[in-house]
């Protein structure tokens, strides 16, 4: 059984017992997330589709940890004018294993 999700402005689909990375999420490490955003659900070719989310469907994770991505580098400039601007930013995750999927 498998089943898209949408959380943080991203779709995701998923499996039981996948390990995702997703954006961060208000939870601790063991706690229990709840997602009721399901919108695809697929079982043995039967696909059920929500308008926009299925009904009733559910997917419980697991959440295993909360951190941050490798630092990437943005440098920007305006060529002739000397302007230039180095950063660094770390996208902050949440690493979820998926227990349960529920139609």
């Amino acid at each position: 059984m498998y089943a898209v999700i949408e959380t943080g402005g991203k779709q995701y689909q998923v499996n039981e017992g996948d390990v995702v990375f997703i954006e961060k999420l208000d939870a601790a490490a063991d706690e229990t997330v709840t997602f009721d955003k399901v919108m695809l659900v697929g079982k043995d070719g039967d696909v059920n589709v929500g308008a926009p989310y299925v009904d009733g469907a559910t997917v419980s994770a697991k959440v295993l940890k909360n951190g941050k991505a490798k630092k990437i580098t943005v440098f920007t400039y305006k060529p002739k004018k000397g302007e230039k601007r180095k950063m660094g930013h770390r996208q902050p995750y949440t690493q979820v294993k998926i227990e349960s999927i529920k139609a």
